[in-house]
């Protein structure tokens, strides 16, 4: 997976990272079970502070998307239901809350979202997580 840091943006580095991890799983080009490179050598290769990757792999950890084996290194986690139904929806509402008021923002209408939503989605891999 390569993994490319802005550094004009205005989002953390470590937010970067987690964002790109995140979908990348959600894109089934990382899977459960699969490595992911040290602290050190992914810090190396970005050319940033150990420190900054160091936090996002604990966030994502925090998440339960990766798992940490010490001596062995990071993982993507398997995927856990640990969450009702009912709190999984309440949360993806919140997010669409999110989604759709930006699109409100950038001046979409419903059926452009609509349509953007249907093509994007094809882009995904879809499974019971």
């Amino acid at each position: 997976m390569e993994i490319q840091i802005d550094a004009a943006s205005r989002q953390p580095i470590y937010r970067q990272l987690m964002v790109q991890i995140r979908e990348a799983v959600a894109r089934g080009r990382l899977q459960p079970g699969e490595r992911l490179p040290s602290v050190r050598e992914l810090s190396s290769r970005l050319v940033v502070n150990p420190n900054t990757v160091a936090r996002g792999y604990r966030e994502l950890e925090q998440e339960g998307l990766l798992n940490t084996r010490p001596g062995k290194g990071v993982f993507i986690a398997e995927p856990k239901t640990d969450l009702t139904k009912r709190s999984r929806m309440k949360r993806f509402q919140e997010l669409l809350d999110e989604f759709l008021t930006e699109a409100v923002h950038l001046g979409l209408t419903g059926d452009e979202v609509v349509s953007a939503v249907t093509t994007r989605t094809e882009v995904f891999e879809w499974q019971n997580r």
